[in-house]
């Protein structure tokens, strides 16, 4: 029986990843209760293949930053949400948690910033298209603009992008767009942009997988606090799994985002695993006519 799958390398912890930190000392140990009930798997990442990572960054830029000390981390990270989409589409696990150090959603074809220096979801998505997968949403509720990632999938209608950040821009007829939740808000304002801007627009793109970049520096006390409290982002989680459920058969992967609270990165993550092992369920929101509204 297909089960929750989390990837996670044991070089992950130990060290001052940039930005983030040792974030992740608590893990994989934090979820052992789940392993050991059969609820999820603990899965060693593999280095990500270069051929994928070409088909996203440029040669020079690939040649540069394989000398940073944390190329390894980032490689790894890559390798485990390619292996992960890999899995769930394929229905060997139900869902994911990819955890990510030094990859993510700030690394574009020939830059990066941020502590991302590698794209996790451009070379995924590649893999995906290829595995037959036609339509792909991707979400992310990290505190910063994915600008990497945006740059990634312009002018690819396959890709629904949807980021929330610090301003409002709908781009390519509503497939690529930017949400400003307030340098300030709450857990409730903010679950509500999340269901008129994110699974609105996914109900009407109907998807066949979403990739959810999941940062919690939003949250008090974190780098980029946006007043969120830690128990906004199982909510989260749980409105896009309901999401996922009703539309791509529960086709859902997580990766790690930004943040640097040690507490609250546990909280989350651990919380996260117990959301997606619970059983597929739909969602609530009913499905709208194709046409969505932008932004004003």
């Amino acid at each position: 029986m297909a089960t929750v799958g989390v990837f996670f390398h044991r070089s992950f912890k130990g060290k001052p990843w940039p930005i983030i930190g040792d974030k992740f000392r608590a893990f994989p140990e934090a979820l052992n209760p789940l392993f050991k009930e059969g609820k999820a798997v603990l899965i060693e990442p593999k280095p990500a293949p270069e051929k994928l990572l070409l088909k996203v960054h440029t040669k020079e830029y690939l040649r540069d930053v394989k000398s940073r000390w944390y190329y390894q981390g980032a490689l790894l990270s890559v390798g485990g949400c390619i292996e992960a989409a890999e899995k769930v589409w394929k229905g060997e696990l139900t869902s994911a948690l990819v955890f990510s150090v030094a990859a993510g959603h700030h690394a574009g074809r020939s830059y990066a910033w941020g502590g991302t220096y590698l794209s996790c979801f451009g070379p995924a998505v590649e893999h995906l298209l290829k595995l037959g997968a036609s339509k792909i949403a991707v979400l992310d509720t990290d505190s910063h603009h994915g600008d990497g990632d945006r740059e990634v999938f312009s002018g690819n209608s396959s890709i629904l992008h949807v980021c929330f950040c610090s301003y409002d821009r709908v781009e390519e007829g509503g497939l690529k767009v930017d949400v400003n939740v307030g340098w300030r808000t709450t857990d409730d304002e903010y679950l509500r942009k999340v269901e008129l801007e994110f699974i609105k627009r996914a109900y009407a793109f109907e998807p066949d997988f979403i990739f959810h970049f999941l940062g919690h520096d939003t949250c008090q006390g974190d780098y980029g606090d946006r007043g969120l409290t830690p128990d906004f982002y199982p909510r989260l989680v749980a409105a896009v799994k309901a999401c996922a459920d009703e539309l791509c058969r529960g086709r859902y992967v997580i990766v790690t985002g930004g943040g640097s609270r040690v507490d609250v990165a546990e909280y989350v993550f651990t919380t996260a695993v117990k959301t997606l092992i619970k059983p597929r369920k739909t969602s609530r929101f009913k499905k709208p006519k194709p046409q969505v509204e932008e932004l004003d």
